[in-house]
């Protein structure tokens, strides 16, 4: 394991624990976490390193910038992923999201199930996807007036993602 490894850890874990307690994933964790695995990336294996590292970057920028577009993210997650493409580099870049993208699944269906304001909104997922099935039409039910979606945190699902190829790595 080398230092790239350890460092990524570290980023991830702050970034988590910050996304857990307000919900937000600060600039001065995830900029400098870019410029840190830039260098670290020249410091061992030079111009090659740097290139690897900065279309990392731009690929886990690029992928997650088109979900914040569409509303499913929020800003601070856009940018861990790009600090996470700076790491990892951009073939591995690639697994994180895919491995991100499960485990903001299973995550979002975890909070449906277990959280009782959420409740309500698993009940209208399974009547529109009734009524999907028995017309073939996908007629959108609206929230009631007092439902109250709990946040999910995506930079949970990225730190897992995440985790899930730097343990690859070394296995």
């Amino acid at each position: 394991m080398d230092i790239i490894f350890w460092i990524a850890v570290l980023v991830l874990g702050v970034a988590v624990t910050y996304d857990i307690r307000s919900g937000r994933i600060p600039n001065w964790l995830t900029f400098p976490a870019m410029a840190v695995a830039l260098v670290c990336h020249v410091w061992m294996a030079g111009v090659p390193g740097l290139l690897s590292s900065a279309f990392g970057l731009l690929i886990g920028f690029f992928i997650f910038l088109v979900l914040y577009l569409l509303g499913g993210m929020g800003a601070g997650d856009v940018k861990l992923m790009a600090a996470v493409g700076a790491f990892l580099g951009p073939r591995d870049v690639l697994l994180a999201a895919l491995f991100t993208a499960i485990a903001g699944g299973i995550y979002a269906v975890t909070l449906l199930v277990v959280q009782k304001n959420n409740r309500k909104a698993l009940g209208r997922l399974g009547a529109m996807a009734k009524g999907l099935l028995l017309t073939g039409r996908l007629v959108h039910i609206p929230a009631g007036g007092n439902e109250k979606a709990t946040p999910l945190r995506y930079g949970v699902a990225i730190g897992i993602g995440t985790l899930a190829v730097l343990v690859q790595r070394i296995i």
